[in-house]
């Protein structure tokens, strides 16, 4: 973990292209709540096969001018064309975009063709290759292994080939046992991975949706937490009071052993994050 502890610490946000006037609105609240904090930046995702791309460039665009933080819409590889990325590049570059989250992306059930890119390495190589040091490009990292990674070392070898083709810093997926992201971490300093990698943060609000989350991209909730949330049932109030003493626990030791900072998946919501930061003492991330 010595190499992280360089880094200065960035506090980030992720949202998603909302769908209807009303989650627009919604949208519009949690981020202004939100931007109180002073993040470094707010992450916009992109839908599978690209199927928000206008909603995802908008948002973006809204969240920088509105709000004057800095906007990281993400790029799929999945449904994508060199030649759309780079319209996409163009347009994103003439609005003051500065940052990108590149991924592969889920490929969509019916799917037959990914696009021109298989891999976010190629993406990151050919957003390089197009706007030299324009963006900073992050990308994905997986503490506790891609889902469809044969193992962890070839998945270390994954993440080596995108940090290598041009990624300045990483955010990982979230995860609830923070000795994965140590681990990774020390994996990465003997691979001779020199970038800052954030830990991706996940507010527990919901059991039922966190399981379903949790089963389709590999992240683990240790027993004991699944046990603990089982016996509140539909009680949202005590989940809620239990995931954010559980998350903070989990932010507070990963910022004393030296984590870079950390990027909360919001979904949308501000009390939880709001209540986290309130416990760790962040009013905003130096």
């Amino acid at each position: 973990m010595q190499s992280q502890k360089k880094y200065r610490r960035i506090l980030s946000f992720e949202f998603f292209p909302p769908k209807t006037d009303q989650a627009t609105e919604n949208l519009r609240i949690t981020a202004n709540q939100l931007v109180h904090l002073k993040p470094g930046f707010c992450s916009v995702t992109f839908g599978a096969g690209g199927s928000t791309r206008e909603k995802t460039f908008e948002t973006a665009i809204e969240i920088q001018e509105a709000t004057g933080i800095e906007s990281a819409p993400h790029i799929s590889c999945i449904a994508s064309t060199r030649a759309n990325i780079r319209e996409i590049l163009h347009a994103y570059r003439s609005r003051g975009i500065r940052h990108i989250v590149a991924l592969r992306g889920d490929m969509p059930s019916g799917m037959v063709s990914a696009g021109e890119f298989r891999y976010a390495n190629e993406l990151v190589a050919f957003i390089r290759a197009e706007t030299g040091d324009h963006f900073h490009i992050q990308v994905a990292a997986y503490p506790e292994v891609h889902p469809q990674a044969p193992n962890a070392n070839a998945d270390l070898r994954n993440f080596k080939r995108k940090v290598d083709a041009g990624a300045n810093s990483a955010i990982t997926q979230y995860f609830y046992n923070p000795e994965a992201y140590f681990r990774f971490i020390d994996d990465c300093e003997k691979l001779g991975i020199d970038l800052p990698i954030v830990p991706g943060i996940m507010p527990i609000t919901n059991y039922s949706q966190l399981a379903r989350f949790s089963d389709l991209c590999g992240a683990d909730i240790p027993r004991w937490v699944r046990k603990r949330l089982e016996v509140f049932g539909d009680d949202r109030q005590s989940i809620r009071a239990f995931g954010v003493e559980v998350v903070t626990n989990l932010c507070r030791r990963l910022l004393e052993q030296g984590a870079p900072g950390l990027h909360f998946y919001t979904l949308n919501q501000s009390e939880a994050s709001l209540a986290i930061c309130r416990d760790l003492g962040i009013q905003e991330m130096v």
